[in-house]
């Protein structure tokens, strides 16, 4: 394969029979949308939808010392998660920037020698992941492996999900908790399955190997054909965790930001034992950010129709107090929305007076907390 060639998924004749729209994503060829995405993102909030995400990094981890190189390694205590259990953590340099967010699934057996773990990263930092880890990994008796080829992934998310995997699987869904994973079968398929989603709705994502994508993309539309299950592209992936307020790394989330100016100082561990790649950075950028508050993420609601984009200045009283990261119409509040680190002077809901700075028109905006969209349960 080239250097300029795009890698495709299993499922990537599925999505071309179903006249997906491709695009180049993080240089992979993904549909972007297969009709409307509009249609989808509302099929993922009232009914459910049906991802490709096999563009994901899939690393495992794995050895005597898996545990300990991934506390060294990353931001968060990864010792600390059972088996069956997933992480929100981060990665990141030796300054305290952010690498990638990642989540860290424990897998096997607590009772054995050997622990198991896989790493997943964003499809953009997957290879920057993955040597960060290989390089970190000197001295500890652990091995690092890149399984991004032995994986396809599919996701089911929305409110019917859970009744269409059912329909299908063997394992306990309803003990498979929020940021899970277990074995089980799917449609006759080994599956790892997930509950970790991205789109602010309950849902599912399945591990599988890339030989079984098609049959159970197929086995999961059958299913889901009675509640009104649509394929679902990367597009309405965007404005379904825009709405979330989940970030998106490249957006909200990059080298020259700390977890900590980023609002997530939560995910950085300080307590646990040992040294990890960063903690000195980290510690600084703490202690700056209770001094001296960082810009803060904030939501923002269009009084009008136009849409902001990333990189737009947020303005207020004549001043630059901003940048738009995420915009996009927003299908369930039927307004533009953006997400924006703001001066903290400007962050508190109902602040009057901000704007965006749309090809030097001033367009008002209500700052407002995030998430802009949350689930019933």
């Amino acid at each position: 394969m080239s250097s300029t060639e795009l890698r495709r998924t299993a499922l990537d004749a599925t999505h071309r029979a179903l006249g997906a729209t491709m695009t180049d994503f993080a240089g992979w060829d993904m549909p972007l949308r297969y009709g409307s995405e509009r249609e989808e993102h509302v099929a993922v909030r009232t009914r459910a939808g049906l991802f490709d995400l096999s563009h994901m990094g899939e690393i495992t981890v794995t050895g005597p010392q898996a545990a300990e190189l991934l506390n060294y390694a990353l931001v968060g205590n990864i010792g600390s998660v059972r088996p069956g259990r997933a992480r929100y953590t981060m990665i990141c340099r030796e300054d305290g920037g952010i690498l990638d967010d990642l989540i860290v699934y424990r897998l096997g057996d607590a009772e054995a020698a050997s622990a198991h773990y896989m790493v997943v990263a964003n499809a953009s930092n997957a290879q920057v992941v993955l040597d960060a880890l290989t390089e970190r990994a000197a001295g500890f008796d652990a091995e690092v492996r890149d399984d991004r080829d032995a994986y396809a992934l599919l996701a089911v998310q929305g409110p019917e999900s859970p009744g269409i995997l059912k329909s299908l699987t063997d394992a306990d869904l309803d003990g498979l908790k929020y940021y899970a994973g277990l074995p089980g079968t799917v449609a006759g398929v080994p599956a790892l399955v997930a509950r970790t989603g991205y789109t602010g709705e309950d849902g599912f994502e399945l591990f599988v190997k890339p030989e079984h994508a098609v049959e159970l993309w197929e086995a999961l539309t059958r299913a889901g054909e009675g509640v009104g299950l649509v394929a679902c592209g990367l597009s309405c992936r965007d404005t379904l965790r825009l709405e979330a307020g989940m970030p998106l790394y490249g957006n909200e989330l990059t080298t020259a930001l700390t977890p900590f100016d980023a609002g997530l100082g939560r995910v950085v561990k300080f307590e646990k034992e040992g040294d990890f790649v960063g903690r000195a950075a980290l510690t600084g950028a703490a202690s700056r950010a209770e001094r001296n508050p960082p810009r803060v993420l904030v939501g923002l609601v269009a009084e009008g129709r136009r849409v902001p984009r990333a990189g737009y200045p947020v303005v207020a009283g004549g001043e630059v107090i901003g940048e738009v990261t995420s915009g996009a119409p927003s299908p369930t509040l039927g307004k533009p929305i953006a997400m924006a680190y703001v001066d903290p002077a400007h962050a508190a809901p109902g602040t009057a007076g901000v704007g965006v700075d749309i090809r030097g028109s001033h367009e008002p905006y209500e700052v407002v907390a995030l998430p802009f969209y949350k689930r019933r349960k």
